[in-house]
This record gives C-alpha cells, structure tokens and sequence, in this order.
C-alpha cells in the first residue's frame, strides 16, 4: 500500500470568481496615458492581421503555450487558468505587455484596419466602428524582474472564462517599448514581439454528467488568508477561493519528491439529505515494455455523509473535493500511470482520469 497524505489546501469549496477584464473597459478609461494606448493598439492590429492571414506571426521571444486547465465557473461557463514560457534572456526591457484573445473555432478574422484615408467624413465614420466583439480578451503589462526565474523560463499564467466549445486563443507578448527616449546617437529602439495561436477545446461542467475538473498536479498547495481581489486573480489564475495551487509543470520527479494531485468532482448525485457519496480510488500503473502492470494503490477516499463537514449541502452549490499527496522514495525509476477512479454510488456511475508521470534517482 502507498502511503500519501491528503492534500492539506482541501478543506474548503471552491467558488471560482472570475474577472471579465474586457479590453475595451480598460481601452477606454481616461487615466490610461498615451504610451499604453499605443502599445495596446499596436498589439491589437497585430493581432487582427494574424488572424486574417495578412501577417506572419513572429516568435522573438520564444513564446510556448505550456498547458490549460479547466474548471467550472458560474453563469453555465467554464474557468481556463493557462500557462505560457518566455525565453527570459531575450527580453531587454523592464516590461512586457501581454494580450490574449479568445475566438470561436473556425470563426471569421477580422480584416486588418484599413489605410489611412484623406477623407474626414470617412476618417470620422470609420472611428465610430465599434470593435468586434469577443467571447474574451485581456491584456496586462508584466514587469520582467517579477516573473523570471533564476536560470529557467519566464513563468506567465493567465486565464479566461467562456461557454464550452471550441475556441482559438491568440496570445501577444511584446516589449514595451520604454517611455523616455533613447540616449542621443543610440540605435532606435525595436521590441521582440511572439504571437502565437493555440486550439482549446473546454468541456461542459453543466450538462449535469458525472465529471471532474482537469487533474492539477501541484508543485504545491498554499492556504490564502481570504479571496483574491479580481486584479489579484487575473495575475494568479490558479488561486481558488482560499488556496492557491502553483501547478507541475514537469512531471518528472526524484525519488525525494513527491506527487499531489487535486480535482473538483462536478454533478454527483445527492441522497435525501443533499449528500453525496462518491469514492476516489488511485491506482499507480509502472510502464514497461510498451505494456504497464500494477505497482500499488492509495487507502480510497470516501466523499459521503460520514466524512464530510456537517454542514456541506450539494443543494446549496457546494463543490467536491479530492486530493492526495504520494511521497515517491518506494518507486523504482520508471514511468508511470496514476489512474483516478470515481465512483458516484448513488448514481451508480463511474469515471477515470490519468496522471503520467516519471521517476528518477535525482
């Protein structure tokens, strides 16, 4: 038997509060001065002739979409934390304006803006076009001296929150372009741009199915004293509710580490008293020669009218929980499957979710 300890962060539900951050809120505030404009409006014209097929997109900074995550929201959407590298040593100013995009699969581009024209009739009529519409859109300036890690990539997570679907989610990170002017003599200043374009596909939470939320394994679970403010969150997308979770990206560990895992179980069934009673089962498989045998298992969690708090009340919109944390020192080097069963007793349902993973002497 493995031994593990329950994940320390589960002990409350978590409602996702999500921030719109629409980028014509933030376009069109008054205090926001003429630099940042510029900048923003350079990224959006960027990303339109992308879109559009018009431009080629450029990846100076050595821009890579890592992973996504997804988690029921409110409203019938769903939450996508995301989370993207940059080469660090590429950047050579002190920020970066990062913009993401979110469209429909296969919808149309918008048409890059038009030239200038001489015209002021038509230079008027063509400012009172509003922008299109997308089912979101952000951007935020990243200070570089806050985000890099010593000998490694740039780290940026960000999020957005949409129906389930189909969507592509363009992504700009560009240079800012310092504010005073260079020092006479000097080269013009020319920003390191990326852009890329990355397909997601988000499941339904709200089809009432039994289902879960993505598997976050986690480098490590953080207790936060209160809620993230929504400024907060939209620069911590994996904060939930009172915990943080600072997600593994390599899931390579030593036999010194360990592997922790949490998830949200959506839409189990309830007993009369608005109980739910839901088994967990893990089960680690060793690969081996194209085929796996089973190496060992977890005690089952038992979700049910007998563990959980008195007060928890699915009626009341509260969420399920589960996690573990799996010290490694009794597995040999190798790799791995964790395989996570859930079982809905009263519905009389089943579901499983797999971790791959690998182990090494250091």
């Amino acid at each position: 038997m493995v031994h593990r300890r329950q994940a320390t962060a589960i002990a409350v539900a978590v409602t996702v509060v999500c921030s719109a951050g629409l980028i014509a809120q933030k376009k069109d505030d008054k205090k926001q001065d003429e630099a940042q404009k510029k900048e923003l409006q350079s990224v959006l014209k960027l990303v339109d002739d992308v879109a559009a097929g018009t431009a080629q997109p450029p990846n100076d900074l050595s821009l890579t979409w890592v992973r996504e995550d997804f988690i029921k929201a409110q409203g019938n959407k769903e939450y996508v934390p995301f989370v993207m590298t940059i080469d660090a040593s590429r950047i050579s100013s002190g920020n970066l304006v990062f913009y993401w995009r979110v469209m429909p699969k296969g919808a149309a581009a918008v048409a890059p803006a038009p030239a200038a024209k001489d015209d002021k009739k038509d230079k008027d009529k063509d400012k009172a076009k509003p922008r299109a519409e997308y089912p979101y859109e952000d951007y935020n300036v990243v200070p570089v001296t806050q985000a890099a890690a010593p000998g490694g990539p740039m780290k940026i997570a960000r999020s957005f929150t949409v129906p389930a679907g189909a969507y592509d989610v363009f992504v700009v990170a560009k240079e800012a372009v310092p504010i005073a002017p260079p020092p006479k003599g000097a080269p013009p200043f020319v920003a390191k741009t990326s852009v890329m374009k990355q397909s997601v596909t988000v499941p339904d939470f709200w089809n009432g199915e039994l289902s879960t939320s993505t598997v976050l394994v986690a480098e490590r679970i953080d207790p936060l004293p209160a809620p993230l403010t929504p400024q907060q969150q939209e620069e911590r997308p994996y904060a939930l509710g009172q915990m943080e979770i600072v997600p593994q990206l390599a899931l390579t560990y030593s036999k010194k580490g360990e592997l922790s895992v949490f998830m949200l179980i959506y839409n189990p069934k309830s007993d009369a008293a608005n109980k739910p009673d839901v088994v967990v089962e893990y089960n680690f498989y060793q690969k081996q020669a194209g085929s796996e045998k089973f190496f060992n298992k977890t005690n089952p969690t038992n979700l049910n009218a007998q563990t959980l708090p008195p007060g928890f009340d699915m009626a009341a919109g509260h969420q399920l929980q589960a996690g573990q944390a799996v010290p490694l020192a009794s597995f040999p080097e190798g790799d791995y499957r964790l395989e996570i069963k859930i079982t809905d007793k009263v519905a009389n349902k089943t579901l499983t979710r797999d971790v791959n993973f690998t182990v090494t002497a250091s």
